[in-house]
């Protein structure tokens, strides 16, 4: 506020003002200190680490199927390899092989499990343990066999060869009255799946040994076949 005589400010304002502005850097510089004091302590005693502050990583914000690494496109045409295994339809078929993933093979073994509880909800827990354990066993044959591949690929090609069984089980809902029709539709599921199960499993290299291989494989489908059904 300018004096109207002299066209200064009074001498009074400007002391109070200097005095409020010295009060406020005090204070500032108080706190900057504390905060220096602090800093130093904590990286003295190690604990900076504390102090650090992480920059976000575009890798930190990927969607959730590209974090758990679930591919539906990939899992959709393995389903197709396992469905329609003729070589003629012209799908490299050996990616179900090759390429092994965990979540497609446990989503159809769920489901599996899922349409042959009948109110029995123990059946969930004694499919996925025959699942991994009958698995375990057709990977150990075919090592000692002479077959080049790992327990991941078995694990899968078995899981989603489970498929053709879950195709069949709706049929059998309608036909179950029939036994002769039901019988020759749950041949056909088995038969399904052990071939297109043993098609990827069974290579060139057991040569004359394949039916050691292919029998073991037959058998793992009936049992499943049978934990469905309720024999």
């Amino acid at each position: 506020m300018l004096d109207e005589e002299t066209g200064f400010v009074p001498q009074y304002i400007c002391n109070k003002t200097c005095t409020e502005i010295l009060h406020v850097s005090l204070n500032l510089g108080g706190e900057f200190i504390k905060e220096s004091t602090a800093t130093t302590f904590l990286r003295q005693r190690g604990y900076g680490w504390l102090l650090e502050v992480e920059d976000d990583d575009p890798e930190d914000n990927k969607p959730l199927l590209e974090e758990l690494d679930i591919d539906l496109k990939d899992i959709y045409y393995k389903i197709r390899c396992v469905l329609m295994p003729m070589p003629s339809l012209g799908f490299n078929r050996q990616v179900v092989r090759d390429n092994p993933d965990f979540w497609g093979p446990l989503a159809v073994v769920l489901f599996f499990s899922m349409i042959s509880l009948y109110g029995q909800f123990k059946v969930v827990s004694w499919i996925i343990t025959i699942w991994i354990f009958g698995s375990l066993t057709i990977f150990l044959l075919a090592r000692v066999l002479g077959g080049e591949v790992a327990y991941g690929q078995v694990l899968g090609v078995i899981g989603y060869s489970l498929l053709p069984l879950i195709v069949i089980a709706p049929v059998l809902l309608v036909v179950g009255s029939f036994e002769v029709v039901s019988t020759l539709i749950k041949l056909f599921g088995v038969f399904w799946a052990a071939y297109s199960a043993a098609s990827l499993l069974v290579g060139e290299e057991f040569k004359t040994k394949k039916p050691l291989l292919i029998y073991p494989i037959f058998l793992l489908y009936i049992y499943f076949l049978s934990l469905y059904t309720g024999v």
